[in-house]
């Protein structure tokens, strides 16, 4: 066992630009650059931003008996989505669940006409891919020879398009495996920033040259973690480990569109998949509690793990910050947290800071409305 930081192939680059790294996940990864947080997010939403996602778990996920519905049928024992009928060239966010309906992480999974290809957070990486080599039927395959890279923003687009003109006829959720002057890429389109944009899988011996080659465009900028969260925040997008865990289930964590028709009661395929019974039930009935959207009073961020209280005073906290932080699109305060669906949009709850309370309006996701190609 060590503990030593792992590395992506684009360390060096990032030191060059300027990058203060920090510890995420078991990876040293660049939390800022010279422009800072607040002009990268900014960048971001006005121009293009790069990002170094390599730490993310790549997987390929083949049948073994060459038919590609057995893989289908294989992953929805384990993910609640609907992988059959996924068309060729497509990619879903889906979900692993546990027995009790918590989440044991979200992910994003690709049918690649033969086999499917599936992107998994980091920290649940080596976790993922044994839970997925539990299945007989397929075989796994981790990918540990490529690099991610996401290209976000209006101009991420006109940026790629340069360098792979065949991105510009790409819809929100294609996949692709495209060539960037014979290096085969695979290149999706959408993105957790709320911006339309790109992720693309690079071979680890092309990734700095394909990194430097977006970054010599005048439209694009290197950013960091710490940008990436906010404008995540923004976007209305959850953080695995924060807004959701083994202990929330998908309605909970305000996911329940990611379970198609197909997979819940009545559905051709309903259930299935470990937590069915829980999960299928709070989607008839609701969950206790939702992921809902905060916009504190005044200039002072609540941050996770803040207390949400239903009064100025008195009686137990109602809810409990997942994220939080400043928003520099919206220009003030959002959070996000479990509260009570039945609470409406609009209400005043109130957020608990340094022993005094702070008014705060439970407000619809996202802060900022997406600009994806659809």
């Amino acid at each position: 066992m060590t503990n030593e930081l792992r590395r992506t192939g684009l360390h060096g680059l990032h030191l060059e630009h300027g990058a203060r790294m920090v510890p995420f996940a078991g990876w040293e990864m660049p939390v800022q650059y010279k422009m800072g947080v607040m002009a990268e997010h900014l960048h971001t939403r006005a121009r293009a931003g790069l990002f170094d996602v390599s730490h993310m778990g790549q997987v390929l996920v083949h049948p073994r008996d060459g038919k590609l519905e057995t893989a289908a049928l294989a992953l929805e024992r384990l993910i609640p989505a609907a992988v059959l009928g996924l068309p060729e060239g497509r990619q879903r966010y889906g979900l692993f669940t546990n027995d009790q309906g918590g989440i044991l992480d979200d992910l994003m999974f690709a049918n690649r006409g033969d086999h499917y290809l599936l992107v998994v957070n980091a920290a649940c990486a080596e976790q993922d891919i044994a839970h997925l080599q539990g299945l007989d039927d397929v075989e796994i395959r981790p990918v540990t020879d490529r690099g991610l890279i996401a290209l976000q923003g209006p101009e991420a687009v006109t940026v790629l398009a340069r360098m792979i003109p065949e991105t510009s006829e790409m819809k929100f959720m294609d996949s692709r495996i495209l060539d960037w002057g014979g290096i085969e890429v695979w290149v999706s389109r959408s993105g957790y920033t709320g911006e339309d944009g790109f992720e693309i899988s690079v071979p680890d011996d092309s990734l700095r040259e394909f990194a430097e080659a977006a970054l010599a465009f005048e439209e694009v900028a290197p950013i960091g973690l710490g940008a990436r969260d906010s404008l995540r925040l923004e976007a209305g997008m959850p953080l695995y480990g924060h807004d959701m865990d083994e202990t929330v289930t998908p309605a909970e964590a305000g996911l329940a569109w990611s379970i198609q028709k197909t997979r819940r009661n009545g559905g051709e395929r309903e259930g299935g998949f470990p937590g069915a019974a829980r999960i299928l039930a709070e989607l008839e009935s609701g969950p206790a509690s939702t992921r809902r959207g905060l916009r504190p009073e005044g200039r002072a961020p609540i941050r996770e793990g803040v207390e949400i209280f239903a009064a100025e005073s008195g009686g137990d906290a109602i809810g409990i910050v997942s994220s939080g932080g400043f928003g520099p699109s919206v220009g003030e305060p959002v959070a996000m947290a479990r509260l009570d669906p039945d609470i409406p949009d609009g209400a005043t709850v109130y957020a608990e800071l340094r022993g005094k309370r702070i008014a705060v309006t439970v407000t619809a996701l996202p802060f900022v409305t997406p600009s994806y190609k659809r």
